[in-house]
């Protein structure tokens, strides 16, 4: 896999109350990522950007709403979330104090 490549994968993490809860109960964190993203990828990208051990990913394709804007229908875009699962006493800290 490309270096640079694996630097696109993540675009952002996904913090929300569910996402948190995952978090502090089994050490599983979410991600938004591309689109063609593949499991072997995010494990890659998030073990080097954030200098953890990965034990499991699952990827789960989101759909986009069916939006109406004024009179007219439209869709938002349909994106990739992926569920990255740490080995035993790793952990990614999100704000920043260690």
């Amino acid at each position: 896999m490309n270096q640079e490549r694996i630097m696109k994968v993540l675009i952002a993490p996904i913090v929300s109350e569910k996402s948190t809860r995952l978090a502090d109960q089994n050490r599983q964190f979410v991600f938004k990522v591309v689109k063609d993203a593949s499991k072997p990828e995010v494990r890659k990208a998030v073990e080097l950007m954030f200098d953890v051990k990965v034990d499991a990913v699952q990827i789960a394709n989101v759909s986009g709403k069916v939006k109406r804007f004024g009179g007219a229908l439209g869709k938002r875009s349909d994106w990739k979330k992926a569920f990255v699962t740490l080995a035993e006493g790793h952990d990614i800290n999100f704000m920043g104090a260690e």
